[in-house]
């Protein structure tokens, strides 16, 4: 997934909150093609969402 696609999937989240999100270590797991784009692997954000609704 792209990072527009996770913020749209999250209903609006900034793109500056995304990014601190994964400074801090609470982002979704990543990878940087080799264009330098992020990108996350849909399987990984929807066990990141899990872990969300978990731990709330």
């Amino acid at each position: 997934m792209t990072v527009p696609q996770i913020l749209d999937e999250l209903g609006g989240v900034s793109r500056r909150t995304f990014y601190r999100w994964r400074e801090l270590g609470q982002g979704p797991s990543a990878f940087k093609l080799p264009n330098g784009e992020l990108r996350v692997w849909r399987s990984d954000f929807r066990t990141w969402l899990r872990q969300l609704e978990t731990a709330a």
